[in-house]
């Protein structure tokens, strides 16, 4: 599945939350957060778009992947880095990611599957994600034998922060997530680009944390982009209450 183009105006990322400490920014699909062995030759990184947005320099707090959109948290000093990087460590950050996989899982279970730690990293290591199923909804287009192909969307909270842990996680149990080249399902990411739908279907919707330096309660939520709204579409009314305005 091809990643989404970004376009020249699109330069500079949405800003959600910013102060003198920190910042919580958008990320779009398709946008690398900083240079790694998984960039191929690429040079456009989030992490330099920031530095420059910002006039200033930047400390990453987590990271996304390429195709996943929503909320990346950043600091502007060292000191809020590590605060921050702490309090991840000690899972107080509340993570929630919207999702659309393969078939209908049930309304609440929770992965416990040890994964690597991704190309030459082969150590694994504990891996816990819950999932809430928030809508289902079925295409009239065969899938395996049946006339018809079901799908869900998810509130994923992972509570521990490995290698692509919720596709992967999703793949152990035969729900796939829709749109993921590396780990889904090639015939229903199929079905989406047939509808329009050419990107990863995962989105950091909610960050909830201390903040570093005042000490308060924070909570920052990124609206989906078109093409995510438009998935949330298929799914009718059943998820009239998670599309944008």
């Amino acid at each position: 599945m091809q990643e989404p183009a970004l376009q020249p105006n699109t330069f500079h990322l949405d800003v959600l939350y910013i102060d003198d400490a920190i910042a919580v920014v958008n990320k779009p699909a398709g946008l690398m957060v900083h240079d790694s062995a998984l960039a191929r030759g690429e040079t456009d990184f989030a992490a330099d778009r920031l530095r420059e947005q910002f006039g200033r320099p930047i400390f990453l707090v987590h990271r996304l992947d390429r195709a996943t959109s929503g909320c990346l948290l950043l600091a502007f000093d060292r000191d809020s880095a590590s605060a921050l990087g702490k309090v991840l460590m000690s899972r107080e950050v509340e993570k929630d990611y919207w999702a659309v996989c393969r078939g209908w899982p049930d309304e609440a279970f929770v992965v416990d599957h040890p994964l690597d730690g991704g190309p030459g990293k082969p150590q694994k290591k504990p891996a816990i994600t819950r999932f809430e199923r928030l809508a289902t909804m079925e295409l009239q287009m065969p899938s395996a034998g049946f006339e018809t192909s079901r799908y869900a969307l998810l509130c994923a909270h992972p509570e521990t922060g490995r290698f692509r842990q919720i596709r992967r996680h999703l793949k152990h149990l035969s729900h796939h997530l829709i749109g993921d080249t590396s780990h889904g399902d090639g015939r229903h990411n199929r079905n989406f680009r047939m509808l329009g739908i050419h990107r990863m279907l995962l989105h950091a919707r909610r960050l909830a944390f201390v903040h570093p330096v005042h000490g308060e309660r924070m909570e920052v939520i990124a609206p989906v982009d078109a093409e995510f709204d438009k998935a949330l579409a298929l799914f009718g009314d059943a998820a009239a209450d998670f599309r944008s305005p």
